[in-house]
């Protein structure tokens, strides 16, 4: 009972002192809540059946998901109670003084671990309860459900998961803290304010010499992921991750060994006001809190990238979808198999797509006058590696992953010209002795620039072709594929006429065009119909597939839908970590500089100095991660935007500038937060 009472004492003692800490838990409880919540939210009901599945398979993904935070938090959790443990050794020693045992004082932390835990917890649900209704709001918005059937609810499911991996969380916390108790001797409790974290000298030259390094290795894993990307393969990368994590930790070590010397060399700036004391405590924090930092500054480089790339995917997804669904159904099936195949799978082969489509009993009348059917060819001599010509060394020691064997896809160009025009996009001319290569990824357009500039032929039978262009030209073939068109080559008619069923065969069939019927209820039931019957048959025509306007535009928005939850998820909880991890660490250290505050007052400093000189050495303890975190960001968003192949500036540009508000709000309103209590400390009599 005596071990209860005082650890509700001890409790009001501390809530001002480690508010953050609170609050860090009540966010981090609300946050679980709010994430495993959303496969029970009731305006999903009326939602169609595509989009159930995308709901099914975020939550799948975000059940994963909230493993990896279980273990943020879970470490968060430990460090804190770290500092809480370090900051009240004292007070531990007084109690083993008046003759209470190591176990009585770990019953004490065990009764304050259980009432922070059920606190927090508490209003963490009540928190995440009432903010999961809001995000009902935009789970229909994402998902184009009906509000009309919205009605409050509570998630037993995330109820249960929510209160089960904090249970875990907790007691992970409770065996700490007896360990931490048991290694405590009665010397070193009373000793604590005058040792505190160990601060070990760093050689100078060795610092110096590490820092260079650091920054060495840095500029090349810059250099390769933002500059050379093409080069990385799986291995690589792993290497310039590792070279990252590495060379951050090593930063911030070294600097903590020349840093305070370095900052005294500017005499003018050392010695103005308060300046000495407080670089002199910032160096002193940096030195305390290297593999801290390290953690924090990854944390937040990952934010980062996280909330830029998933803002920028989600708005060039929407951004892109009337270009990508020009028209309601797209269908394309391979053609002309040679021998050797089975003999229905030869005989189908040879049908259009509208003889396919008439198999499946879905009638041409389904469709509107106007839709068109192409042939793409092919010929295996005329490859990805035969086309770049003497440029093929120099393209392939830049690109060495692409499948330079792979054969290019051959297309007439009136037949292009009518799929253009269904589509709304440009239509080409071309001399009986030219060709032109449409391609769409930047990428892979780089590549076959060069080819083109220099004029490389393309030899098809008899006729000898020159490009018309000295560049790639924009279009596409495949509905919803504007993004991923690696290049197709466009022919004169009559070299088609020639060469057809000689050295050129039909690859495959396209076809594209629009429903005959106008209400949206009607296009789906033909949706339905069609893709059911296509996913049933496919296989007697080798290979069949197909889009439509409506399937792909969901399967769009629910890809976005996915990348903005996982990318609040994560972003939210790393950046919150990191705060709250800076801020526990600044609260300990104004604590442990208390005294020399007090000094200050003695010399003549008056208090609006002492909360200048706090404000900085704040700040600067806050910037600093920050900063080296931003550098981080600004290559890896280089390598986001190679790799995504979704992202133009304007979409980049939003996501940045979402990003920094987001930052502000947080990371900001932590940095005020620890301020304010930091400040209330030193001012503490």
């Amino acid at each position: 009972m005596m071990s209860f009472k005082l650890s509700v004492k001890n409790i009001r003692k501390s809530i001002k002192d480690y508010a953050i800490y609170f609050l860090t838990l009540i966010l981090g409880v609300a946050i679980f809540y709010v994430f495993n919540a959303l496969e029970n939210q009731n305006v999903m009901e009326g939602i169609t059946q595509s989009r159930y599945q995308m709901m099914h398979l975020l939550v799948d993904l975000l059940g994963m998901v909230s493993v990896v935070v279980a273990l943020i938090l879970g470490f968060l959790i430990c460090y804190a109670n770290n500092f809480l443990i370090r900051r009240r050794k004292k007070e531990f020693g007084i109690y083993m003084m008046l003759g209470m045992g190591k176990g009585s004082i770990s019953r004490i932390l065990f009764g304050e671990t259980v009432l922070i835990g059920l606190l927090s917890l508490a209003v963490g649900l009540v928190t995440g309860v009432f903010a999961s209704q809001f995000m009902s709001i935009l789970v229909a918005k994402l998902f184009e459900a009906d509000m009309t059937s919205y009605t409050f609810s509570v998630s037993v499911t995330a109820l249960k998961r929510t209160i089960f991996n904090f249970g875990i969380m907790y007691g992970i916390v409770f065996v700490f803290n007896v360990f931490s108790i048991s290694r405590y001797k009665l010397i070193d409790l009373f000793q604590a304010r005058q040792k505190g974290e160990k601060q070990a000298m760093k050689n100078t030259g060795l610092a110096v010499a590490v820092f260079l390094l650091a920054v060495a290795m840095l500029g090349y894993a810059y250099y390769v992921v933002g500059y050379k990307t093409e080069t990385l393969t799986e291995q690589k990368a792993g290497l310039m991750i590792a070279f990252g994590c590495t060379s951050t930790f090593m930063i911030f070590w070294s600097l903590s060994g020349f840093l305070l010397k370095l900052l005294r060399s500017f005499k003018k700036l050392y010695h103005r006001n308060l300046n000495a004391f407080i670089l002199r405590q910032f160096s002193s924090n940096v030195n305390t809190a290297v593999f801290s930092m390290t953690v924090i500054s990854l944390l937040l480089f990952v934010t980062i990238c996280a909330f830029c790339s998933g803002m920028s995917m989600n708005n060039s997804l929407k951004k892109s979808l009337k270009e990508a669904t020009p028209v309601d159904l797209y269908m394309e099936k391979t053609m002309d198999l040679p021998e050797g195949y089975d003999a229905g799978l030869i005989e189908n082969s040879h049908k259009s797509v509208v003889e396919m489509l008439e198999d499946f009993g879905f009638s041409e009348e389904c469709l509107l006058p106007g839709y068109v059917e192409i042939s793409v060819y092919a010929n295996q001599d005329i490859t990805y590696r035969t086309t770049l010509g003497g440029y093929f060394e120099e393209a392939s020691a830049r690109f060495p992953m692409l499948q330079w064997e792979s054969a290019e896809s051959i297309i007439g160009v009136s037949d292009y010209n009518k799929l253009a025009s269904l589509y709304g996009t440009r239509t080409y001319d071309l001399a009986e002795d030219e060709y032109v290569v449409v391609c769409s990824f930047d990428n892979m357009a780089a590549i076959r620039n060069y080819s083109l500039a220099g004029g490389t032929q393309l030899v098809i039978g008899d006729s000898i072709l020159k490009p018309k262009y000295a560049e790639c030209m924009p279009g596409y073939l495949e509905m919803g594929a504007t993004n991923t068109n690696t290049g197709f080559f466009l022919v004169p008619d009559e070299v088609i006429a020639e060469e057809s069923g000689k050295t050129l065969f039909r690859e495959r069939n396209l076809l594209a065009g629009n429903y005959a019927v106008s209400t949206e209820e009607e296009k789906r039931a033909l949706d339905e119909v069609l893709m059911a019957v296509t996913k049933e048959k496919a296989a007697q025509y080798f290979r069949a597939d197909g889009i439509t306007k409506i399937t792909y535009y969901e399967s769009a928005t629910g890809l976005a839908a996915i990348v903005t939850f996982a990318v609040l998820y994560l972003g939210i909880v790393f950046l919150i970590s990191g705060a709250a991890l800076l801020a526990l660490k600044a609260l300990s250290e104004s604590t442990d500089s208390k005294e020399g505050y007090e000094i200050l007052r003695k010399v003549g400093a008056d208090e609006k100095m002492l909360h200048r000189a706090l404000f900085w050495q704040i700040g600067l303890f806050f910037l600093l991660p920050l900063l080296l975190a931003m550098i981080h960001s600004y290559f890896g968003m280089r390598f986001v935007a190679y790799a995504g192949m979704l992202f133009d500036k304007s979409d980049m540009l939003s996501g940045v500038g979402v990003t920094a508000l987001i930052l502000l709000f947080v990371y900001g309103g932590y940095f005020l937060a620890t301020y304010n209590g930091s400040k209330r400390i030193i001012d503490e009599k």
